[in-house]
């Protein structure tokens, strides 16, 4: 019986996509440590989890039968890819379900702190009646800065162009230029303009501390800060010093260097406390609809490459989609080094076995090549043995195509 390990609690979809598939799921509400998690893959083919998880090297060696990992959110820093491209664990995310959600949080965080509503609602929960409209602005007119003009970052544009507000943004990468958005040449430049700078790279080990007291300095003076993003790109200390001083009129937080492991755990921040900020306990793609289609889209991947070998969308896997040969029996599907000649390695052990084969795809990324090989006849099983036995053999698997 193929068995599934859900941890964090992702949408109770997923279930029903692998029930389909007559996989087992087995939940576990929280995130697990590194022994615990250990432990809890005995007799486990495929982990589901969400940000809190860590899925280390460690973890990724002591369980070599796990098959799959999917993350059912965006990111994919909780889990050493490398391990587990080395191992042949396929990894799979949601890179897109949960897009429209950050952007309207972004959107939301920037109107209310552009009218300092977290210091008007906090004053009247108070019982202080203090209507002014000193420091409140309208969004039309005024520029935001996207830094990381990714899918997040190019539907946030658009979104906020429709608003009226002019948008610049800086992306390390070549990028297409979205409606109206400009270009900047460099992040100083970006950050000279922008009356509301937010964040929106990806978790890459590099872009640790990325931003900081020096970047702070060169924003304009009252603008808005949002970091949606990572928790470690940003320093906090510089924010909440440049929050304090009052030449940063307000922020938006999402995301943390270090965040409580579960629900009802307790928070403390230097940014707690202060005048227009708006701190969200790591939300921004926790809506039911977002929940809903991140459940659904990383259990079919999943599904999909448990049963047919599939590998489109996988973040560390050459990518090889499901087109089976109509008369194809099984499929063999084959995780190895990439050196030179193997195709022409494996079509001579088939040969030799009298395998009669429909169709193959072959594809590599780096140092991993990913081949499946469509089957009309029987399972050849000599032929399945001699590549095993093969040293760049990395995983073997033999599905039927029934």
């Amino acid at each position: 019986m193929t068995r599934a390990l859900l941890l964090e609690n992702p949408h109770s979809n997923a279930d029903a996509a692998f029930a389909r598939a007559g996989i087992e799921v087995i939940r576990h509400r929280g995130a697990l440590d590194e022994d615990d998690l250990i432990s809890a893959l005995d007799d486990i083919d495929i982990l589901g989890i969400r940000s809190k998880t860590e899925v280390t090297r460690k973890v990724i060696e002591a369980r070599p039968d796990l098959l799959a990992i999917g993350t059912f959110s965006i990111g994919t820093n909780q889990i050493d890819l490398e391990a587990a491209t080395n191992k042949g664990v396929a990894v799979f995310n949601a890179p897109y379900s949960n897009t429209r959600s950050v952007v309207e949080l972004a959107i939301g965080e920037i109107i209310s702190l552009s009218r300092r509503l977290p210091v008007q609602n906090d004053a009247l929960h108070k019982g202080i009646w203090e209507k002014s409209a000193a420091g409140s602005h309208e969004v039309r007119g005024r520029t935001l800065g996207i830094i990381g003009f990714g899918n997040i970052g190019m539907q946030l544009s658009v979104v906020a162009e429709a608003l009226g507000m002019r948008v610049v943004f800086y992306d390390t990468a070549e990028k297409l230029v979205i409606g109206n958005a400009r270009r900047m040449n460099s992040l100083e430049e970006l950050l000279e303009v922008a009356d509301v700078v937010t964040i929106h790279v990806d978790g890459r080990a590099s872009n640790k501390n990325f931003f900081g007291e020096e970047q702070f300095k060169l924003m304009k003076p009252g603008a808005i800060f949002l970091n949606l993003s990572r928790g470690f790109i940003v320093d906090i200390d510089a924010l909440a010093a440049r929050v304090k001083d009052g030449s940063i009129a307000g922020a938006g937080v999402d995301v943390f260097p270090t965040e409580p492991r579960g629900n009802g755990d307790p928070f403390d921040s230097v940014l707690t406390g202060l005048d227009n900020v708006i701190l969200t306990p790591h939300v921004g793609g926790s809506t039911e609809e977002a929940q809903r289609a991140i459940g659904l889209f990383v259990s079919e991947k999943l599904v999909s490459y448990f049963r047919k070998g599939a590998t489109d969308m996988s973040i560390n896997m050459p990518q090889i989609v499901d087109s089976p040969a109509l008369s194809s029996r099984y499929r063999i599907a084959w995780v190895h080094s990439n050196m030179p000649g193997a195709l022409a390695k494996v079509n001579q052990v088939f040969a030799e076995s009298g395998a009669n084969i429909d169709a193959q795809q072959l594809a590599t990324q780096g140092q991993i090549g990913y081949m499946v090989t469509d089957i009309a006849s029987n399972i050849p099983e000599d032929a399945v043995a001699a590549l095993a036995k093969s040293p760049e053999t990395i995983r073997l698997r033999v599905l039927s195509r029934d």
